[in-house]
């Protein structure tokens, strides 16, 4: 399912695009008089340096990680982090707090990792809480300037886009000479507005709102794991650490989680959720 969700974003970007040729085809337009370097150049190049404007050259390294991301991630597994974190809570219950520090080698991923090392260390509850909801916020910054590369250039490229429309009409008018060729030429000046307009809704707009998308399921991930961290740290039953998490995974997924130390939700419950 996830495959088939990662895939689809960039399916959608090449569908809208085929689309819209054809569309235009049918229209009588060939693909070839849609291809015009010079709009091609003041649309690129405007929209690069107004973008560079906004936000420097931090902001432009993030392009290409930027398109990578939008069309690569996947939602994050929440049941996995579910069944891990259940079963961190029983061995703490069990053997006592200090026995997760021989499993942490093994956790994947760094934030859950920091949290598991605060509370071996025997940090205060509510400065773990404090110093992981740090670490939410300081990747939502990084987040947030490499959807707003995106977003700035969706709304700077359309109008760059008619900037290289009325460049392209001062020509023509300053051509009034020839009236056999003001159709053909009027016609290339519009394709630097149709460039700007596409880029912008078909490309740039659709991933910075993909990057959003998945800016949140980490912040989910980050949050559900904040709370099973705390709870460990608290000494709470497995099975009411899987009844806390599970809240966090949508109902459909529920069934497919096994929790060590915690049954799963009985048939009504998970009716009930739904």
């Amino acid at each position: 399912m996830f495959g088939a969700m990662k895939a689809g974003s960039l399916i959608g970007v090449i569908a809208a695009i085929v689309l819209i040729i054809i569309g235009g085809i049918l229209e009588g337009v060939t693909p070839m008089m849609l291809f015009a370097p010079s709009a091609i150049v003041i649309i690129g190049g405007g929209t690069i340096g107004a973008t560079m404007a906004s936000l420097g050259m931090e902001g432009m390294k993030q392009i290409v990680p930027g398109y990578m991301k939008a069309f690569n991630s996947e939602p994050q597994d929440l049941g996995g982090q579910v069944e891990r974190l259940v079963g961190f809570a029983d061995t703490a219950r069990r053997d006592g707090l200090l026995a997760l520090e021989a499993q942490l080698p093994e956790v994947p991923d760094d934030f859950t990792r920091k949290g598991l090392q605060l509370v071996v260390d025997g940090t205060d509850a509510h400065a773990v809480e404090e110093i992981l909801e740090l670490e939410i916020e300081s990747m939502q910054v990084r987040h947030k300037l490499t959807e707003d590369v995106f977003r700035l250039a969706s709304g700077y490229s359309p109008t760059i886009g008619v900037l290289g429309t009325v460049i392209s009409l001062v020509h023509v008018l300053g051509n009034l000479s020839d009236p056999d060729s003001l159709g053909p030429s009027i016609a290339v000046a519009f394709i630097a507005t149709l460039c700007g307009v596409g880029f912008a809704n078909v490309i740039a707009l659709p991933v910075a709102t993909r990057l959003k998308q998945v800016s949140g399921w980490e912040v989910q991930m980050r949050n559900m794991t904040i709370q099973g961290i705390l709870a460990i740290q608290k000494g709470d039953n497995p099975r009411m650490v899987a009844e806390k998490l599970l809240t966090y995974v949508p109902p459909k997924q529920r069934e497919a989680v096994t929790l060590p130390g915690a049954p799963k939700l009985s048939a009504v419950e998970e009716k009930k959720a739904a």
